[in-house]
Order: C-alpha cells, then sequence, then structure tokens
C-alpha cells in the first residue's frame, strides 16, 4: 500500500518524546500514517475534526482535561474510529470509563512495543475485515475480539526496573532496529550508569523484546551485544 492510500492515524500526547516515538513505530511497521500529533485535548478536537482518521492514540493525563473525555465525545461518534488508550492511568474506573466509552483498546504505560504491536495488528485485521466482509460468523469475530492477551509483566512491579528508564532503554533499540549495541553504547545513549544499563537489557532480554549476540575477537572473553528481536 502506497503512502497515499495508507490510513491515517492522530496521535495524542503530551510528551514529543513519546509521540515521535510511537509516530516512528507506526509509519515504519504498518500501513498508517500519523496526520497530526496533538499535545492538548484543544489540539486534538482540532485534528479529529479536520481529518476524521479511523484510529487514534490517545494518551489520558493532557494539560487541559482528561483523553477519556474525548473517547465518548459527539465529535468521535460522528465518523468510524476506533481508539487506542495508552496512557499511565491505571485505575480500573478509568478502565471502565474507557471501555462503556467503546476504546478500541487499552494500554498501560510504560508501552511495551510488542503489546502496542498486537494492538495495531488487530486494528489492521478489523479494517480488513470490514472493507471485504459483508456477513461475519462466529470464527471471524473471535479472531477480531478474542486475541489471546500478551502476558508481560509490568516494570513497575518489577523490583529495580523504573518505567520511564525503561522506555529510553527501548527506544534505543526501537529507533534503530538493525543496530547491534554494546552496553557502553546504550548508557552512554540513555545516559545512566553501566550497572544500570546491565540490569535494563537483561530486563529486555528476558521479556523478549531483545537478543543477546556474541562478538568474539582475537584476544580475551566474547563480548555481548544487543539487538533488536525481531517482531519484537
Amino acid at each position: 500500500m502506497s503512502k497515499s492510500s495508507a490510513f491515517d492515524v492522530v496521535i495524542v500526547e503530551d510528551e514529543p518524546y513519546l509521540a515521535s516515538l510511537h509516530r516512528d513505530f507506526i509509519e515504519q511497521n504498518f500501513k498508517l500514517r500519523v496526520v497530526g500529533i496533538a499535545a492538548t485535548l484543544e489540539q486534538a478536537r482540532a485534528l479529529l475534526e479536520l481529518h476524521q482518521p479511523p484510529l487514534v492514540l490517545l494518551d489520558n493525563f493532557l494539560p487541559d482535561g482528561q483523553g477519556v473525555e474525548l473517547i465518548d465525545s459527539p465529535l468521535l461518534k460522528s465518523f468510524d474510529c476506533s481508539v487506542i488508550f495508552i496512557t499511565a492511568a491505571s485505575d480500573m474506573q478509568t478502565c471502565s470509563q474507557a471501555m462503556r466509552s467503546g476504546a478500541f483498546d487499552y494500554i498501560i504505560k510504560p508501552v511495551s512495543f510488542h503489546r502496542l504491536r498486537s494492538s495495531l495488528e488487530r486494528f489492521m485485521q478489523l479494517v480488513e475485515t470490514k472493507r471485504h466482509v459483508k456477513v461475519v460468523d462466529q470464527t471471524a469475530l473471535d479472531r477480531l475480539f478474542n486475541l489471546p492477551a500478551i502476558n508481560i509483566p509490568s516494570a513497575s512491579s518489577t523490583k529495580g526496573i523504573e518505567p520511564n528508564t525503561l522506555e529510553r532503554v527501548q527506544a534505543v533499540f526501537t529507533c534503530k532496529p538493525d543496530i547491534s549495541w554494546s552496553v557502553e553504547q546504550v548508557v552512554q545513549e540513555v545516559g545512566i550508569s553501566k550497572t544500570t544499563g546491565r540490569r535494563y537489557l537483561e530486563y529486555c532480554v528476558e521479556m523478549g523484546l531483545i537478543v543477546v549476540e556474541m562478538q568474539y575477537g582475537n584476544i580475551g572473553h566474547p563480548r555481548r551485544l544487543y539487538r533488536k528481536k525481531i517482531g519484537a
């Protein structure tokens, strides 16, 4: 699919770093085109009215209000739009409100790109089904709505792993997926100590986000390098 025929996406996120990270991940891996990034509810309403995109990535905590208010707004109900709610809000009340209002998916920060990929793949599957299937059977519905959950432990529940630092480490591999990184290179890029960097890298290996490559030289022990895992 060419860029001109890609599906439009609006990202609502007040942290520029995360917004660009999500934009790059979306456009590099899917037939999707980010047509606008909003940092406030006011900007979001303007972009949604202008583009009427089929997909919105929506944060909850914004400078002028909460994103969950937007899901049930008349504006979003006026056209066919799926909302992937990506937020640090982990309380059951916000989650329930988002789902009642029709959120397509709910992802808690820090975002695992494996989890985000799964959500976007499900969205693309829904789009293709709506385009080509006029009458659905139970099997088709089960594929759309009952995908197996991906059980990835929350970083906040893992001792020594801080969500914001984990996002920054993940970003190194997401932005340059074809490069193998040493511990020294990663810690310089992220701005953390070598001990801390090694802990986060091994956590990412354990979670299946990156893989280890051994580089053998002429002298000394082999060197551990880290690379983004294909499909993660």
